[in-house]
């Protein structure tokens, strides 16, 4: 296995990574000269035919660092073959959630513009006959969650004889419990010789494990050291008893004036609940989660980025993929019960070198969560203890920073005001929820 963790060489440009023409005006349609760190190692490794696994943060263009080279390769090096009938599936990038899927099919769309090539998105939750009409007539490049996908190649809406490339976009939940038999009965009907990618945000040594058994040969690229999270990002851990959260966090939005921030619950029903609580209180809030349609949940993003709603609570699963500009707070409400999961929530803020804010609401019974994360970022978050919201029970973790006499967070982001989910099977702290392998793929 080849191994690369360099940066982008100064003065690297899209022009000097071997893109086609209509390729580069597109990149350069998007305001883009200079690739980020994943897209320069990248793009040459996938341009080169090789199987490819890169870890690289939330937020640095990995997206763009398999679709430019796919479809580079789609185009150019391996043109479109004359068939009588409809076009098969040359190229199947799987995502673990909708949102997911759709911003990387948008992300096709946007660079593949100027190519002669069709692309389609499917996943669950939505009437699966349109979906079968437009396989039908042929892609080039189908995105799908999972779920949905082996729905339609069990009704023989989708065939696979002729694919050329897979990729397996947040790999990392994507190869976790939950979602590893559904990836195998997905590996076990596609051809044999085909190109591997596998992106992710974090690789933990059991998955990398997995992975490498699902790969040829492969160039392992890291941008950045494992599972850390990104300089632009200030975290703070605020001690908390835990039936206080609600109102420190609403103590939090409304003494610092939050104009937008995303918080994460660890459970679909804690969503809910903590949105109503903070609608009672006169913020406007929004939950969002696996059990909500996938209208309402595109609804509830597009308020959201439109400005129009303050709060958007949301679980892990729906969160994944979350693409919202100069974001400046992310809340963890509740820990999540994997640690790889924080890096993946915080990575929503600080995006492309803009500064963002992590707060996590820490009880003493999620001492052991917190001890965790630390390990796997290697580093000790600040706390800080709120005037009147100090805890009854101290975290049982070695804590160091100041208290706050005045209750009053530092460091707003960018100089500006301010402003759980599915559990995984094998954890300890986890109950399966209803519905099991049945309701994932009825929701992904």
């Amino acid at each position: 296995m080849q191994e690369n963790s360099t940066k982008t060489p100064v003065g690297v440009k899209f022009t000097d990574l071997g893109l086609s023409e209509p390729l580069l005006k597109a990149v350069a349609g998007q305001g883009y000269e200079t690739p980020t760190p994943i897209q320069a190692e990248a793009i040459p490794a996938v341009l080169a035919g090789r199987d490819v696994m890169a870890a690289a943060q939330t937020g640095t263009g990995k997206t763009a660092g398999f679709t430019l080279p796919l479809l580079h390769l789609l185009t150019e090096d391996r043109p479109l073959p004359r068939f009588s009938g409809h076009r098969p599936v040359r190229c199947l990038i799987v995502t673990p959630t909708r949102e997911l899927a759709a911003q990387v099919e948008e992300s096709v769309k946007t660079y593949g513009g100027h190519l002669p090539l069709r692309t389609a998105v499917v996943f669950g939750g939505v009437n699966i006959k349109p979906q079968i009409n437009k396989l039908r007539h042929g892609v080039d490049i189908l995105v799908a969650t999972p779920g949905r996908l082996l729905d339609l190649y069990g009704q023989g809406a989708v065939r696979f004889d002729k694919l050329e490339a897979l990729v397996l976009d947040e790999a990392d939940r994507m190869l976790d419990m939950g979602f590893i038999h559904d990836i195998k009965k997905i590996l076990a009907v596609l051809p044999k010789r085909r190109q591997n990618l596998m992106f992710s945000a974090t690789f933990s040594e059991e998955i990398r494990e997995l992975a490498r058994g699902l790969v040829n040969d492969p160039i392992e690229i890291s941008v950045s050291p494992r599972n850390t999270t990104v300089d632009t990002v200030s975290q703070l851990v605020y001690p908390v008893d835990k039936g206080r959260k609600t109102d420190l966090l609403t103590h939090l939005i409304v003494e610092e004036q939050w104009y937008q921030a995303l918080v994460f619950t660890r459970t679909k029903h804690g969503a809910n609940r903590l949105a109503q609580k903070l609608e009672k209180s006169g913020i406007g809030a929004i939950a969002i989660h696996g059990n909500k349609s996938q209208n309402a949940r595109t609804r509830a993003l597009a308020d959201f980025k439109a400005g129009k709603t303050q709060i958007l609570v949301a679980t892990d699963i729906a969160a994944r993929g979350l693409d919202i500009n100069d974001l400046p707070h992310v809340v963890n409400f509740d820990l999540p019960n994997v640690p790889e999961d924080y890096v993946h929530r915080i990575g929503r803020t600080g995006r492309a070198g803009k500064e963002g804010q992590a707060l996590s609401l820490v009880c003493a019974e999620e001492s052991r969560m917190l001890r965790d994360i630390e390990k796997l970022i290697r580093k000790s978050v600040e706390r800080r203890t709120v005037s009147g919201f100090e805890p009854l029970e101290e975290l049982n973790v070695a804590h160091p920073g100041p208290k706050m006499g005045g209750g009053r967070p530092g460091g707003r982001p960018g100089g500006r005001p301010g402003g759980g989910g599915r559990r995984r099977s094998g954890n300890r702290n986890s109950r399966p929820q209803g519905g099991g392998n049945r309701q994932r793929r009825n929701n992904y």
